[in-house]
C-alpha cells in the first residue's frame, strides 16, 4: 500500500471574519487544528499546533510517536497562553494521521475535529468527538438527532493548550487499497450531513482537489457558520511508503475559495483586525467530568446581531435620501 492523491481546502465560511483553522499537508503526515479563543488567539493556537507538526521528524511513527507530536503541540500552545495575557485561555483541537512505512495509518485525536474513511463507497467516522453533546449521547442522555441541533454542540471537553498535558486518543488501522481518508474541522461536519459528505467524496473520488473544494462549497451552502477545512488522502496499491515526506507542505491560511461568496472574497488577503463580533456559535471547553445532563435543558440560544447598529445604519440612509431630495428640489426651483 502507498499514498496516492492528497488535497486540502480551507475557507473562513460565511459568518466568521477570520480563519482560525490550520492544516498540515505534509505526506505522510496530515493534520487539522481548529483554534478557539478571544480576538485572534484561536488563530495563534492553531498555527502554533500546526507549526509543531511541520517541524517534526515523521520518519518514525507509531501511536507513541503520534502522542508525542500532539503533546509537543499542546506544550507550545499552553506555554504561549501562559506567558502572553492576550492569548490566555486559547486552545485548539487537533486530529493527526500518519501513514506508516508498513502501510498502516496511525491517528491522534483531541477535540471535535474528525477523521473519516470512504471505503467501498461507504463513509465511516473513525474518531469520537470530545464534546458535551457527544458525551451525553454516549451516556444515553441525549439522542443523536437532538445532538445535531443542540445549541451547545460546540462545547468541547478536551483541547490542546488549556493544561500542561493533554489526553490524546491514538489508534492504528490497516487500510485497504482504494480507501479515501478525510480529516476535517467541525465547520464541515456540523454543516453537512454524513450522507452528503459520503456522496461528495464518492462523486469526486477520482479528483481529491475537486472533492475538497466541493466539501467546502457544501458547508457554505449549509450555512457556513464556522471556518471550514478538509484534508484528503487516498491509499493505493503499490510498494512500501517512502520514509521521508515529499516537497508538498502546506500550513494554514489558504485564501477563501474563489467560487465561494464569503465574507472576504479576496483570495489570500486578510482583512484588518475588526472590532470583536460575537460568532454564531462560540466554541467553549468544559471538562468531561463537569458535564451535567441538566445543561441540555439550560442551553442558551446563540447571540443575536445588535439591533442598535442596524437602526443607526437605517437612519444614515434616510438622512442621505432627504439631502438628495432637497438638492433636487432646489435645483428644479432655480
Amino acid at each position: 500500500m502507498k499514498l496516492g492523491q492528497t488535497a486540502a481546502a480551507t475557507d473562513p465560511g460565511r459568518k466568521r471574519r477570520q480563519n482560525e483553522d490550520a492544516f498540515v499537508l505534509r505526506p505522510p503526515l496530515f493534520a487539522i487544528a481548529d483554534g478557539m479563543g478571544g480576538a485572534r488567539a484561536g488563530e495563534i493556537a492553531s498555527a502554533l499546533a500546526a507549526g509543531a507538526l511541520n517541524e517534526a521528524n515523521t520518519a518514525v511513527g507509531g501511536e507513541e510517536r503520534v502522542k508525542q507530536l500532539v503533546q509537543e503541540a499542546n506544550r507550545r500552545v499552553h506555554e504561549r497562553a501562559s506567558n502572553d495575557p492576550s492569548t490566555s485561555g486559547m486552545g485548539t483541537t487537533m486530529t493527526v494521521a500518519v501513514v506508516e512505512p508498513n502501510g498502516e495509518i496511525t491517528f491522534g485525536h483531541v477535540g471535535d475535529s474528525r477523521a473519516y474513511v470512504l471505503r467501498d463507497d461507504h463513509l465511516e467516522q473513525l474518531t469520537d468527538d470530545h464534546s458535551l453533546v457527544a458525551e451525553l449521547v454516549r451516556r444515553g442522555e441525549l439522542s443523536e438527532r437532538d445532538a445535531e441541533v443542540h445549541p451547545q454542540r460546540s462545547v468541547i471537553t478536551r483541547a490542546l493548550g488549556t493544561d500542561p498535558d493533554v489526553d490524546v486518543d491514538a489508534f492504528t488501522i490497516r487500510p485497504q487499497a482504494g480507501d479515501v481518508y478525510l480529516i476535517c474541522s467541525d465547520g464541515l461536519s456540523d454543516m453537512v450531513a454524513s450522507t452528503e459528505i459520503e456522496e461528495v467524496m464518492r462523486v469526486h473520488r477520482a479528483d481529491l482537489e475537486q472533492a475538497a473544494r466541493a466539501l467546502v462549497r457544501a458547508a457554505n451552502r449549509g450555512g457556513g457558520d464556522d471556518n471550514i477545512t478538509a484534508v484528503l488522502f487516498e491509499i493505493v496499491e503499490g510498494g512500501p511508503q517512502p520514509s521521508e515526506p515529499d516537497e508538498r507542505t502546506r500550513e494554514y491560511a489558504m485564501g477563501p475559495l474563489d467560487e465561494e461568496d464569503t465574507l472576504h472574497p479576496e483570495d489570500g488577503v486578510a482583512p484588518p483586525p475588526p472590532a470583536q463580533v460575537p460568532d454564531a456559535v462560540d466554541t467553549m471547553i468544559v471538562p468531561a467530568e463537569e458535564i451535567d445532563a441538566a445543561a441540555v435543558h439550560a442551553a442558551p440560544e446563540p447571540p443575536q446581531a445588535g439591533l442598535g447598529r442596524r437602526l443607526l445604519a437605517l437612519l444614515v440612509i434616510i438622512a442621505l435620501i432627504a439631502v438628495i431630495v432637497v438638492l433636487v428640489w432646489w435645483g428644479l426651483a432655480r
